[in-house]
């Protein structure tokens, strides 16, 4: 699918079996929590952390037509009482929620596969100060890019493979 606008790119969603397994191993884990989706896309993520139970959402994606449709799915889920939706890039974003001092229970980032966006993002994560003390990071990547064991302040704790397609789950480091 194509965007419109300035920041023109191919959508590549997170497919249903690989939201299926990160919902699977998230389950229990998600009610009451407040859930970043980075690069969040078509939002399809974080709509179901918002079904799962999570208490708040944040969206956080640079297209404005993206932000826009993803708006205009949680008007139609009525989930906008307990989602946000920001029109910004990640790693402005980062910096800027630590300022604000906005901290995260699970963050979930989907970044463009073949770009190198996803160990700066990780990198903030770990650096700045916004994944709660026993939060998670859950990266999702392709099979060929290999992420390191340490970013920051962030240990991986488990990769999950299915087909193309890795989810790297992190946590604090202690």
């Amino acid at each position: 699918m194509k965007v419109s606008g300035n920041n023109t790119k191919a959508l590549r969603p997170t497919t249903g079996k690989v939201r299926e397994a990160l919902f699977n191993i998230l389950r229990g884990k998600i009610e009451n929590t407040c859930f970043l989706d980075l690069y969040a896309g078509t939002g399809a993520v974080g709509i179901e952390a918002l079904k799962q139970g999570a208490s708040e959402v944040t969206f956080v994606e640079a297209s404005k037509s993206c932000a826009k449709n993803i708006s205009e799915g949680l008007n139609k889920f009525r989930f906008t009482v307990r989602a946000r939706v920001i029109t910004k890039k990640v790693l402005s974003f980062i910096e800027w929620a630590e300022t604000n001092r906005m901290t995260f229970d699970i963050i979930f980032l989907d970044p463009p596969y073949h770009k190198e966006e996803i160990e700066q993002a990780l990198s903030a994560i770990g650096e700045l100060n916004i994944l709660k003390d026993n939060g998670i990071v859950i990266a999702e990547h392709f099979t060929k890019k290999h992420l390191p064991d340490e970013f920051n302040n962030l240990q991986k704790v488990k990769d999950y493979n299915y087909g193309d397609t890795v989810l790297s789950f992190y946590k604090k480091g202690r």
